[in-house]
């Protein structure tokens, strides 16, 4: 659907098109791997661990910060630092989620968060205000929508690997279950809000455009 309409819009919207599906194919292949029985190996406790997953984090919610700095108008050099942040956190849980000595998973566990701190300040408050400088009500309405729904829904992971990685005290199967219903509304979900608010992507360029006509 959305390399369709990719194909059929201008350039503008393309690249939103082009962003949310990247998102949900890296995603769908990650879940093909798993479900194929690839992407894992056994870790302490001879519990199933999922790497596939970590690859998919690490690529899209990457993708997911380029599209809300994308609809809010931030300038990359900020987004890119956003983007180091939170491929800084994806790491971090990874290297927990595998670590054998209890203290060492833990420290991994608090590198995280604090990583994962600055992201969600970044979202919420560093994002927002400069789309409200925008002064395009719909942009501003569109990205409240959508970053408020990847930070809910964000907040959600670490709690999930602290039970699950962290303490092991949820099955394998919950574990599966809870991750991947927090990818389809963070990846599936975020990527149609946007599709579905194809007349609004297209003004995100020409409001500073009108605005510098005046000046």
């Amino acid at each position: 659907v959305m390399v369709a309409k990719a194909a059929s819009a201008d350039a503008e919207r393309r690249k939103y098109y082009f962003c949310n599906a990247f998102i949900c194919g890296v995603a769908t292949f990650s879940y093909f791997a798993m479900l194929s029985g690839q992407g894992w190996t056994a870790i302490a406790g001879c519990r199933q661990f999922f790497y596939a997953r970590y690859i998919d984090w690490m690529i899209t919610t990457a993708l997911l910060i380029l599209d809300l700095g994308l609809v809010a108008g931030q300038d990359f050099v900020t987004i890119a630092a956003v983007i180091g942040a939170d491929i800084l956190m994806i790491t971090a849980g990874y290297m927990g989620a595998v670590s054998v000595v209890t203290t060492v998973k833990w420290f991994w566990f608090l590198f995280g968060m604090a990583m994962f701190l600055p992201v969600i300040y970044s979202l919420a408050r560093t994002f927002r205000e400069t789309v409200i400088t925008r002064k395009d009500p719909e942009m501003i309405e569109l990205y409240g929508k959508i970053a408020w729904l990847t930070i809910i829904m964000w907040s959600f992971y670490p709690v999930v690997w602290l039970f699950a990685e962290g303490f092991a005290s949820f099955s394998v199967s919950f574990e599966v279950v809870a991750y991947t219903i927090l990818d389809i509304i963070s990846k599936v979900v975020f990527s149609f809000m946007i599709v579905s608010s194809h007349d609004s992507l297209g003004s995100t360029s020409a409001a500073p455009a009108q605005s510098r006509e005046y000046v």
